[in-house]
């Protein structure tokens, strides 16, 4: 079987694959993730949050909003020294990129240069960099890309129809625009949602089709099961079917079949053998450590103890071969350049 990415799914077509048998489902989804990807490798990054709580966006979901009393112990914008060190330790935990996440809703002009060196101090220590800071103007993620940021995420969280439910404080088009402002910009998005939300199957997949039906699908898609924190209006959600989670991810596998689709947030209420089904259905990126921002993730060695009884090794992100690639492109384009210059001549 084979699948060519596509752009133009429709919420009908995904809806079909929702409701295939599960055995089916699964069966697709891995055959898929077997031709792009090392079905026994898993992405790990490292999530930490450089400035925390006070965010003036009213998402039901977060302890960070300023709008709910969760009783989050804020922070400011952290030290260029502390964030190195953190991502040095996740370096040598087996990270391979390391994220880091402000609680703004967009970032200001006094906070950008040390947010620009935090990319720059990270990058020098061999790792991919990501960041989420909130809404970017083409300026801002030009500002980035210059600095080497390698991922940005924003993620689309539900679908257009159930997003009023749970965000009013920034638009659909606004996650949208900014998504544009890092491609343009040329950076690789990391971009999924949260569900668990309250959400019906239809939200699932029209989550998804948004997802998949981008100009250029993104690089990493987090999935995330809603945590459910004390103070936000979303604390008594009722619990989601583990078998929807799984075929949320089967889904979104078989829908981008070349993104790394990311096990994230609700790691902490999964048993193994959910994870282990979740790895089965395509999820081959996680968030690796005891903390995503504010809220609880499995600890680094319980992580390793289950990798090492599914036979599953962390990918290895290699700098060098990616500086490589790029100068023997540059070579290429020079003789390319120089061949049409003498042909000229001539």
């Amino acid at each position: 079987m084979t699948v060519a990415v596509r752009h133009d799914w429709s919420k009908e077509e995904v809806l079909g694959l929702f409701n295939q048998p599960f055995s089916d489902l699964m069966y697709m989804a891995q055959t898929i993730h077997r031709q792009n990807f090392d079905p026994n490798q898993v992405q790990v990054s490292t999530l930490l949050s450089i400035k925390t709580g006070t965010c003036p966006e009213d998402c039901k979901y977060c302890p960070q909003s300023a709008h709910y009393n969760t009783g989050l112990e804020k922070e400011k914008l952290l030290e260029i020294e502390r964030v190195i060190a953190e991502a040095k330790v996740a370096k040598e935990n087996g990270s391979s990129r390391f994220c880091m996440g402000a609680a703004w809703r967009s970032p200001n002009k006094k906070n950008m240069p040390y947010v620009l060196d935090m990319v720059k101090e990270v990058k020098a220590l061999g790792m991919e960099t990501c960041m989420t800071l909130g809404m970017l103007t083409d300026e801002q993620a030009s500002e980035l890309a210059d600095a080497g940021l390698d991922y940005y995420n924003h993620n689309l969280d539900t679908s257009p129809e159930h997003y009023g439910e749970i965000i009013t404080t920034r638009t659909y088009q606004d996650r949208l625009d900014t998504l544009a402002n890092v491609r343009s910009a040329g950076m690789k998005v990391c971009c999924g949602g949260i569900v668990g939300m309250g959400e019906e199957l239809q939200d699932r997949a029209g989550l998804l089709v948004q997802l998949a039906n981008l100009e250029e699908q993104p690089e990493s898609v987090p999935i995330n099961m809603l945590v459910k924190v004390k103070g936000t209006p979303l604390e008594n959600e009722a619990d989601l079917d583990p078998f929807d989670f799984l075929r949320t991810i089967a889904v979104a596998r078989i829908l981008m079949p070349k993104s790394h689709v990311r096990l994230s947030a609700g790691r902490e209420e999964m048993n193994e053998q959910m994870q282990s089904m979740a790895y089965l259905a395509g999820a081959n990126s996680i968030f690796y450590g005891e903390k995503l921002l504010t809220t609880p993730n499995p600890s680094a060695n319980k992580d390793m103890e289950l990798f090492d009884k599914l036979g599953i090794k962390p990918e290895q992100h290699c700098v060098a071969h990616e500086q490589e690639a790029a100068v023997a492109e540059q070579i290429t384009e020079a003789a390319m350049d120089k061949h049409f210059y003498n042909a000229d001549r001539a």
